[in-house]
C-alpha cells in the first residue's frame, strides 16, 4: 500500500511538471508533441511498474491502444490499454489471475491513471476486430508497453491478415461522413470540436488510419516519401495538427477534465493562455476585439486547412486502393472527369492559365455526374494561391466566368461552398475573405458570418428546387414565379458581407455589392433591386416581429418602403431564408405566420386596394359568421359578444380567431367568470390560449407568471379589453413537453389558469432560471426604450435583454405595479436574444418623473 502511495505521488508530481511546462508554451506550437509523448511516456512508466507489481505470467502483454498507441496522451484523456493473454487462458475460469486482473485496473485508478482496459485472449481480439470497425480502429494503432514481445509479433501478423484495407477505407470514410453532418459540415460552428468537428484532429486521425491500414505509411513523412502527400503538404499538416493539439491539450488543462469542445465558458480562457487579450477603444472603452476572436480566427483557419488536406490525401489514398476505377475521361481540353472528380489536365494548369481557377467550379457546377474535386485538382488549388492575387480579382474574364455561375441554373449552392473550402471564394472575392472564420456575438447566430452566408444561399436555392417545395410552400409558390434566381443569390451572398467593421452593415453591404454588380456587369435595373434587398434585409423581419400588422399605417409605410410588388416578393424570399439561416432555434412557424401576413397586406396595398378599414372589418365578420353556421349557434347568439367588441378587436384577429373565440366565449359575454380555453397552435407547433375575464391590473403579469411557473414560453400575445371591461386575451405558447401528451396539456392549462386568475393575493416573485452558456459569456447591455405612438395616444415600449427564464413576467410584474394596461404584445426570441414591443397606456405615463421611475424598474427587472 505504501509503494502505491509512493508510486501515485511521483506519477502525479511527474505530470504537474509536463503540465506545467505546457503552460509556458503561450501561443508556439513547437514542443506540443514531444510533451504530448513525455505525457503518454509517463503514464508507461507508471503502468510498467503496476504490471511488474501484478506478476502476470510472462506470456501475457500489455498493449496501449487507441489515441495512447500513438505515443500521445492528453492531459485528462484516457489511458486506453489491451491486456493480451495467449489463447487458451480464461480470467473467468482462473479465480488467481481474475484476482490478478482485477487488481491490476484497480491500481492503475489508484495512482491516477484514467484508464479505458479490455482484457482478451489473441483469438478473442481478432474475432472482435473482424466483426467491429472500432475495434479493428483501436487496433490498429497499437504498441507493446511490457509483457511478451512473442505474443505481440503474433498479434500484429493475424490481425493485419484479418484486416481488408478496401473495406476498412469504406467504412471509416462513410464513419466520417456521417460525423460530419452531425456537425453541419462545417468547421465553423461558434462552439466547435477541436477533436470531431471537420477540420479537427479525427480528420487528420482517419487518413493515418487507412493509410496504416493499407500499408501506406504510419506518419506523415511516410506518406510524403510514398507519393501521397507532398512535402509542403506534410509540412502544412504537421504545423495544423500542432495548433489542434495545442488548443485541445489548453482545453484539458483548463477545465480540470476531459473537454474537447471549445464553448464559450473556456474560450476567453484559452485564449489568454495564448497570449491573446482583449482590445478595448480607449475613448469609448467599448471592446474592438475579444482575445477569444483571436483564438478562434486561429483554430478556424487550421480546420480549414486540415478540411482541404483530409480531401486531397483520402483521395490520394482511394486510388491507390482502386486503380482501375479511375480511368480519366476528358471533359475539355483543359479538364478531365476521373471518376466523378473534376482532374486538371496538367498540374501546372493554373499558373499557365489562371482563368482555369473559376472555370474549375463552373465545371463542376455544370458536368452531369461530377461530385466533387480530384486530389491532383485540390492540390492544384492549394498551390496557386499566389495567382489569386489583385489582377486575378480584377479580370473581365474572371468576371464573367463567375457571372455565368450565379445565373446557372443549378448547382449554385454547391459550386459556392466548394469555392469556399478550397479558399477560392475569399481570394475572388476579397470582401467575403474579411469575413471567413468571423465569430458573431448576438446570441441568435450559431454560426460564422461565412457559413451564415451560405446557409441563406442554400436557403434561397432550395425555394427553386422542386423536391423542397413541401418545407415552405408560399416560398416555393412565389419562387417558381420569380424570373432571375441570381438576384437573389448575388443578396444573399453579400447581405451580411460587412459585419464586423463598426458602422451599419446593411448601408456598408449595399456599397459593397453596387461595386460588385458594377464590376460583373450586371444590368442596371437588377442591380438596383439587388442593393435594395442587401440594404433592407432586416427591415421585414423587424416590422413582421415588432409592430402591429393590424395598423394600416404599419402597412403603408411598409408598402411605401418597398415600392412595388417584385421589390416585396424579393425582400420576403431572402427574409424566409435569412432567419432560416441563423440557427435552428430561431425560424419557427408563428415567425413564419408573421411574415406571410405582412407579405399579403402589403401586397394588397400595393395592389391598389388602399387600407379600408371598415370593408376589412365587414369582409371578416362575413367570413366569421359562414363558418359559425358550421356549429349551430343560436340565432344571433354572437351579437352580445361582438357588440362589446372595438373596431382593434376586428382589425388584429382574423376569421378563424373570431369564429374560436365567438364559439366559445358567446354564452359567457358579461358574466363575472373566468373563461380559459387552448387548443393546439392551428399554426404550427404549441398552444393557442384564450382567457375572458373581468379586467384587473395585473391580469397580464399574472397570467405571464403561471406560464413561467408551468415552464412555457409565450410567442405572440394579443391583449384586447372589450366596451364593457373585460379582458379578452389570445396567447400562442410553447412548451417542452411531449407531443403525446397534448390532449392532457390543454387540459391542465385550461384548469390551472384559471385557477391561478381566480385566486387572489399578491403576485409570486418570478422564478430564478439560469441563464445559459452564451448568455453568461456574451452578455447583451438591456435596453429599455418608451416613447409615444405616432397619434401620440398610446405608448410604445420596447425591450432587448438576454433571454432567461421569468423574464417576460419580470417586465410584466412592473406594469403591473404602475397601473399600465397592456394593448398588444409582440413577443420576439431570437435565440437567445428577446426583442419585445407593447403597446400600453396608463395615467401614469403621462408624468415624466413617472416615466423615468418605470424605465428604471424594468432595466433592474432585466438585469435581475
Amino acid at each position: 500500500m505504501h509503494d502505491l502511495a509512493a508510486l501515485r505521488d511521483d506519477y502525479r508530481d511527474r505530470k504537474t511538471r509536463l503540465l506545467t511546462s505546457l503552460q509556458s508554451l503561450g501561443s508556439s506550437t513547437r514542443g506540443i508533441r514531444s510533451l504530448l509523448q513525455k505525457l503518454a511516456h509517463e503514464a508507461d512508466v507508471t503502468l510498467t511498474a503496476l504490471w511488474n507489481a501484478a506478476q502476470f505470467p510472462d506470456s501475457f502483454s500489455l498493449l496501449g491502444v487507441g489515441g495512447f498507441g500513438r505515443g500521445e496522451l492528453f492531459p485528462y484523456s484516457d489511458v486506453d490499454v489491451l491486456l493480451l493473454m495467449p489463447d487458451g487462458t480464461s480470467v473467468e475460469e482462473d479465480p488467481e489471475l481474475k484476482r490478478k486482473v482485477e487488481g491490476f485496473i484497480g491500481n492503475c485508478w489508484d495512482t491516477g491513471l484514467e484508464i479505458g482496459s479490455s482484457v482478451r485472449t489473441l483469438s478473442e481480439c481478432i474475432a472482435q476486430a473482424k466483426s467491429d470497425v472500432t475495434v479493428q480502429t483501436s487496433l490498429l494503432e497499437y504498441r507493446l508497453i511490457t509483457g511478451s514481445q512473442k505474443l505481440c509479433v503474433a498479434f500484429q501478423k493475424q490481425f493485419m491478415q484479418a484486416l481488408d484495407p478496401k473495406a476498412f477505407f469504406v467504412a471509416k470514410t462513410l464513419e466520417m461522413r456521417q460525423r460530419h453532418t452531425k456537425f453541419e459540415n462545417t468547421p465553423y460552428s461558434l462552439e466547435p470540436n477541436c477533436k470531431e468537428s471537420p477540420g479537427g484532429l479525427r480528420d487528420l486521425q482517419v487518413i493515418l488510419w487507412v493509410a496504416r491500414a493499407a500499408g501506406l505509411g504510419k506518419s506523415w513523412d511516410d506518406l510524403a516519401r510514398k507519393g501521397l502527400a507532398t512535402p509542403f503538404e506534410a509540412r502544412q499538416i504537421k504545423r495544423n495538427e500542432a495548433v489542434l493539439n495545442l488548443i485541445r491539450a489548453r482545453l484539458h488543462l483548463i477545465a480540470h477534465r476531459r473537454e474537447d469542445r471549445l464553448v464559450f465558458d473556456l474560450q476567453t480562457a484559452v485564449a489568454e493562455s495564448f497570449g491573446y487579450t482583449t482590445k478595448f477603444n480607449p475613448d469609448t472603452g467599448r471592446v474592438t476585439a475579444r482575445a477569444s476572436e483571436a483564438l478562434m480566427k486561429r483554430f478556424y483557419w487550421a480546420a480549414k486547412a486540415v478540411t482541404q488536406l483530409n480531401q486531397i490525401l483520402l483521395l490520394n489514398i482511394e486510388e491507390r486502393l482502386n486503380p482501375s476505377t479511375h480511368a480519366p475521361q476528358p471533359i475539355n481540353e483543359r479538364f478531365l472527369n476521373k471518376a466523378g472528380m473534376v482532374e486538371v489536365a496538367s498540374d501546372d494548369l493554373y499558373l499557365k492559365n489562371p482563368h482555369a481557377i473559376l472555370e474549375t467550379f463552373l465545371v463542376y457546377q455544370t458536368t452531369v455526374g461530377v461530385k466533387g474535386l480530384s486530389a491532383r485538382t485540390l492540390r492544384a488549388l492549394y498551390n496557386a494561391r499566389t495567382v489569386m492575387d489583385g489582377k486575378f480579382r480584377s479580370d473581365p474574364v474572371n468576371h464573367a466566368t463567375f457571372r455565368k455561375m450565379l445565373m446557372e441554373p443549378t448547382g449554385i449552392t454547391h459550386a459556392m461552398r466548394l469555392m469556399n473550402q478550397t479558399s477560392v471564394l475569399g481570394r475572388y472575392l476579397w470582401v467575403f475573405r474579411r469575413i471567413v472564420g468571423q465569430m458573431q456575438h448576438d446570441l441568435f447566430h450559431v454560426y460564422t458570418v461565412d457559413q451564415h452566408i451560405l446557409m441563406v444561399l442554400r436557403n434561397v436555392r432550395r425555394f427553386f428546387i422542386p423536391e423542397h417545395a413541401h418545407e415552405y410552400t408560399f416560398c416555393s409558390q412565389l419562387a417558381a414565379g420569380w424570373d432571375k434566381p441570381y438576384i437573389l443569390y448575388i443578396a444573399a451572398l453579400f447581405h451580411d458581407i460587412a459585419k464586423g467593421r463598426g458602422g451599419d452593415h446593411s448601408e456598408l453591404g449595399a456599397r459593397e455589392v453596387r461595386q460588385f454588380c458594377k464590376q460583373h456587369d450586371i444590368a442596371a435595373e437588377d442591380c438596383k433591386l439587388i442593393e435594395f434587398l442587401v440594404r433592407e434585409h432586416l427591415t421585414m423581419s423587424r416590422i413582421a416581429q415588432k409592430e402591429d400588422l393590424s395598423n394600416p399605417d404599419v402597412i403603408a409605410a411598409f408598402a411605401k418602403r418597398v415600392g412595388n410588388e417584385r421589390y416585396l416578393t424579393a425582400l420576403y424570399l431572402l427574409t424566409v431564408a435569412d432567419i432560416r439561416g441563423t440557427s435552428p432555434k430561431v425560424w419557427n412557424a408563428w415567425k413564419g405566420k408573421l411574415l406571410e401576413d405582412l407579405y399579403r397586406y402589403t401586397l394588397r396595398t400595393l395592389g391598389g386596394r388602399a387600407p379600408d378599414r371598415d370593408a376589412e372589418i365587414e369582409s371578416r365578420k362575413r367570413e366569421s359568421l359562414v363558418q359559425l353556421a358550421l356549429y349551430a349557434l343560436p340565432f344571433e347568439g354572437h351579437k352580445k359578444l361582438w357588440d362589446s367588441l372595438d373596431v382593434g378587436y376586428f382589425m388584429r384577429h382574423d376569421a378563424s380567431d373570431i369564429v374560436w373565440h365567438t364559439r366559445h366565449l358567446a354564452r359567457f359575454a358579461g358574466q363575472s367568470k373566468v373563461i380559459v380555453r387552448a387548443r393546439l397552435s392551428p399554426v404550427g407547433e404549441g398552444l393557442q390560449i384564450l382567457v375572458y375575464t373581468p379586467d384587473q391590473s395585473d391580469l397580464f403579469a399574472r397570467i405571464c407568471g403561471y406560464f413561467d411557473q408551468a415552464g412555457f414560453s409565450i410567442l405572440d400575445a394579443k391583449v384586447h379589453t372589450t366596451n364593457n371591461g373585460y379582458a379578452l386575451d389570445t396567447f400562442q405558447v410553447v412548451s417542452s413537453m411531449l407531443p403525446e401528451h397534448n390532449r392532457e396539456l390543454v387540459s391542465m392549462v385550461e384548469s390551472d389558469l384559471q385557477h391561478t386568475i381566480e385566486k387572489a393575493g399578491p403576485l409570486p416573485a418570478p422564478s430564478r432560471g439560469r441563464v445559459s452558456r452564451r448568455v453568461r459569456s456574451f452578455p447583451i447591455t438591456p435596453r429599455v426604450h418608451l416613447a409615444p405612438d405616432e397619434k401620440a395616444q398610446k405608448w410604445l415600449l420596447s425591450i432587448s435583454a438576454s433571454d432567461r427564464v421569468g423574464l417576460l413576467y419580470s417586465v410584466a410584474r412592473v406594469l403591473a405595479r404602475h397601473n399600465i394596461n397592456l394593448q398588444l404584445a409582440k413577443v420576439s426570441t431570437l435565440g437567445e436574444r428577446v426583442e419585445d414591443t407593447f403597446l400600453v397606456d396608463g395615467p401614469e405615463l403621462q408624468q415624466n418623473k413617472r416615466q423615468i421611475q418605470i424605465e428604471t424598474e424594468l432595466l433592474e427587472a432585466l438585469n435581475a
